[in-house]
């Protein structure tokens, strides 16, 4: 929403109230808007300033400030422009960032919004219209530099305007060549041919040809002679003499700068944040980028007077032109600017909203009113749920398959792979996890990535690969097990080895020992129980609670805790033991041996951790030549900006996802989990990413929904043969349709509950979509002060041979299957089983002997199965249905209704 300073420019009235690019160019000494038709063209002898604004998917918009400055604009205009660039600012309530742009030397988050390319027009800007006249084609030739961004410059038509290391583009009227240096990358070689099909589509209508020659080829085609001979025949380019540049001083200086514009030594290098000064503004050199800090308690015309120093400062010095000037105001620093700086706190402030509404709703239910809390955030799941599950824990070298029954319980000690396969459009894809539990050791954490890459290179290398640490779960990793116990302790040898050289006690869950389980979740197709530390503080009042004590089930229900929590709650009780008879007691009314068993009552919290808003993706391009690792952001990115060569990281804050290109020089999945933490070490954003963050893998071609739910996604464009630029290039010449394209359709969101297919699961709660509610579960172990840091260290072990003819055998010690036929469904032995209850000749004895009230029961019955004892009249009238009706419900609503006759 535009603010409007009282002493800005009437024309930018209204301005940043909508997302996108608004326009202004220096005209006469006024500011006039430039019509979106001529977005893009910006002419040399002009100034122009360019807003930009963009709205996240949560909070305010947010707005940059760029002012162009065209290398034939004269002096005056290039000045008004910078100060209507800061009342622009000014108008937008001071909280915008502002750019200086030289025409040539543009940045590339300028470039981003003008794809693919701005080509500067020669003279001034006219808003009048303008009659053109005939004249004849000028034949003009540019050089393209850049392998994202790029940079085109015209200079001069001259055979020695040519080298061997930039791209060119010779524009003429019936022809636009482009000109490849041999020593020029293939990135920059796409991205000159996408100015050029701009430049044909553009300045000739689509109608002349395009034609690609190659440096060093002169002979044998005819389209190479006709270029040669714009240049007065082929000749060859002589080879570029290195430059002698004296390296520049590369220490960082800070200037504060008075209200007359001179500027004082602050400090050098070791610098901190304390050095800046509410009510002053500052220059930081840094060579190559200079930035203006203006604290905010500084005067517009004190900023004017700054930006006008530092303009001076650059002229006086003889910068480069490639100098790029950027302007903050305090509390708006950019990532790039705090990593000078020793320690930059990361503050993040919290939404008003976000944090004001769940301590609403709070404060309400605890005086009684029924108040429904907002709706968290839907989770649309993007692939189909309807898919098979496999799960194997690791033990060092083995690993060993886990039943349908035991594959829902996890061990803290212990780490798991978890292959998820479901269909996708004409034919299965697989997801596979290594879940790291957050005691586990960190041989077996070793061991864990080791076995994962061998799965993935069983089944043909395609597979997403996805790296999660406990308490981290994306929402899709508990929506595929839809049901999750996590208990603490472990099974593994390792895990074992270190308790025993810890001289620790094995606290490894049993049914002997008191226990409390938080449960959590979104509706019963997402619920989990988490064992807790067995002390008070791990209550929560807005969860419910399973204490296990030695003589009795506590079923806790937070006085927060929601009806959605309590069927949850009854659901997870007979998960975790369908034999326990619970004592069900409400927060408040709780006897003295709950909190005896919990070592006395303690404050504990109220209210659910409040998840951050969600943030829009940035995406990264990792620089890993020669042992070098750089990370440069892609901004406005598209599903183009994804280059065959190149490896990238698409940063979606609770999650990234690293994409390998076919062509990209990596050794495989397991070292793209290595770059990934690398990507989380260094923290490009500032904004103290966990090194926990979870991890997906995904390799050019089969990306997957989740994915490519972040782009405009065209799947024609994926799996095509060769480089970046023989792609573009057969795409320009009409060879599409030889290249091999996927059939596969983007995936939307599905529900269970409309599959025609056969369903894996049924979905039972109204809640299936809503975002996961489970707080971060605090405490790590003792022995693992950075879990994640050195787990990639290791070489890549060879891969190990695993039997795929055994069968899933869950006593066999060391084998596993990793055959890909489907898992027998659990639900059909439930019903096979039942059935077989509901046909067997079983003695009838009445409804009053079989309760567990009665005053007379029946002995020597299984007290599981009272009711198979009915006779079938007596049966129909209690439970209102046929015997074989019964049995085909869910086990959780058989025991539900059996609760309520008193049978269980």
């Amino acid at each position: 929403m535009s603010l409007f300073f009282k002493d800005a420019d009437p024309v930018f009235l209204g301005a940043g109230t909508k997302p996108g690019l608004e326009i202004w160019c220096i005209e006469n000494l006024q500011v006039v808007s430039v019509p979106k038709a001529s977005h893009g063209k910006f002419y040399s002898g002009s100034a122009y300033i360019v807003l930009n604004t963009t709205v996240p998917k949560c909070g305010i918009p947010q707005h940059d400030v760029h002012y162009w400055v065209g290398e034939n604009a004269n002096k005056v205009d290039s000045a008004l422009a910078s100060d209507k660039a800061l009342e622009l600012d000014a108008a937008l309530g001071s909280c915008t960032v502002q750019y200086r742009e030289v025409g040539g030397q543009e940045t590339e988050k300028f470039l981003s919004y003008f794809k693919p390319c701005i080509i500067p027009l020669e003279g001034v800007y006219c808003s009048q219209l303008q009659h053109p006249k005939d004249k004849t084609y000028q034949i003009r030739l540019l050089t393209c530099k850049g392998d994202r961004a790029v940079h085109v410059k015209e200079v001069p038509f001259s055979r020695s305007s040519l080298n061997h290391n930039d791209v060119f583009i010779l524009d003429t009227a019936s022809k636009v060549f482009l000109f490849s240096g041999c020593y020029s990358s293939i990135q920059e070689r796409a991205k000159a041919l996408d100015v050029a099909q701009y430049i044909k589509e553009n300045n000739h209508s689509g109608s002349c040809d395009l034609v690609t020659i190659d440096d060093g080829k002169f002979v044998g085609d005819s389209d190479v002679g006709e270029f040669w001979s714009f240049f007065g025949g082929y000749a060859p380019i002589p080879r570029d003499v290195p430059s002698d540049q004296t390296p520049s001083d590369s220490s960082i200086k800070l200037f504060w700068i008075n209200t007359q514009g001179k500027l004082y030594p602050k400090g050098y290098d070791a610098l901190n944040k304390e050095m800046l000064e509410t009510d002053k503004c500052y220059m930081l050199d840094c060579d190559s980028q200079l930035f203006v800090w203006m604290g905010k308690h500084t005067s517009v015309t004190e900023r004017k007077t700054s930006i006008s120093a530092v303009e001076d400062f650059v002229r006086k010095q003889d910068r480069s032109t490639g100098t790029h000037l950027t302007f903050l105001t305090e509390g708006l620093e950019t990532a790039a600017f705090k990593v000078y700086f020793d320690d930059w706190p990361n503050i993040v402030e919290p939404k008003l909203y976000e944090e004001g509404r769940g301590k609403v709703a709070a404060i309400f239910k605890q005086h009684g009113y029924d108040v429904k809390e907002l709706p968290e955030q839907d989770f649309k799941p993007c692939i189909n749920l309807q898919g098979r599950i496999k799960v194997w824990r690791v033990d060092g070298d083995s690993i060993t398959p886990l039943t349908e029954a035991e594959q829902k319980k996890l061990f803290t000690g212990d780490c798991y792979i978890v292959q998820y396969t479901y269909p996708g459009s004409g034919r299965d894809e697989n997801i596979i996890y290594s879940w790291l539990g957050r005691m586990s050791v960190m041989e077996d954490r070793r061991e864990a990535i080791s076995h994962l890459n061998t799965i993935v290179n069983l089944t043909k290398g395609d597979s997403v690969v996805a790296q999660v640490i406990q308490n981290k779960e994306p929402d899709l990793f508990f929506y595929i097990f839809q049901i999750l116990i996590i208990f603490k302790g472990g099974k593994s040898t390792q895990y074992k080895k270190h308790l025993e050289d810890e001289n620790s006690n094995d606290d490894t869950y049993d049914e002997s020992k008191n226990a409390l389980f938080r449960i959590q979740g979104t509706g019963l197709d997402n619920m989990q129980a988490i064992q807790v530390d067995l002390v008070s503080g791990s209550l929560n009042s807005s969860y419910c609670y399973i204490l296990q004590t030695g003589t009795c089930i506590f079923t806790w229900i937070g006085s927060l805790s929601s009806t959605r929590d309590h069927e949850i709650l009854d659901r997870m009780v007979e998960m975790i033991n369908p034999t326990w008879q619970p004592v069900s007691i409400r927060e408040g009314s709780e006897p003295d041996l709950f909190w005896e068993v919990l070592d006395g009552k303690s404050e504990y919290q109220k209210g659910k951790e409040a998840k951050g808003p969600i943030e829009d993706p940035h995406l990264f391009v990792l620089n890993i030549s020669e042992g070098d690792f750089k990370v440069k952001e892609i901004y406005n990115f598209t599903q183009d900006d994804l280059t065959t060569e190149d490896v990238l990281v698409l940063n979606c804050h609770n999650e990234i996802y690293v994409w390998l290109g076919c062509h990209a020089n990596v050794g495989g999945k397991e070292q793209a989990l290595d770059l990934a933490h690398k990507f989380l070490e260094k923290d490009v954003l500032g904004e103290g990413i966990s090194l926990e963050t979870p991890i997906y893998v995904v390799t050019e071609g089969h990306e997957p929904p989740l994915f490519t739910q972040f782009f405009e996604w065209d799947f024609s464009k994926a799996n095509m043969h060769g480089n970046s630029f023989e792609r573009k290039l057969a795409v320009l010449k009409g060879k599409v349709h030889n290249l091999d394209s996927p059939v596969r359709k983007s995936w939307k969101a599905l529900s269970r509950e409309t599959t025609p297919d056969g369903s894996r699961r049924t979905s039972l709660s109204p809640f299936q979509h809503e975002r996961n509610l489970s707080p971060a579960f605090p405490g790590s172990g003792p022995h693992l002060k950075s879990p994640n840091r050195d787990i990639f260290s290791t070489p890549t072990q060879a891969v190990r041979k695993l039997d795929l003819t055994s069968s899933q055998n869950a006593g066999s010690p060391t084998t596993t299957s990793l055959s890909h036929s489907p898992i027998s469904s659990q639900s059909s032995d439930i019903l096979l089983n039942n059935e077989d209850v509901a046909a067997e000749n079983l003695p009838i004895y009445p409804y009053e002997r079989l309760t567990v009230v009665s005053k007379d029961p029946i002995g020597g019955i299984d007290v599981t199965k009272r009711e198979a004892y009915l006779s079938i009249e007596e049966f129909e009238e209690k439970f209102g249905m046929e015997k074989t009706t019964f049995y085909k419900l869910p086990k959780w609503k058989q025991n539900k209704l059996k609760m309520t006759l008193h049978l269980f």
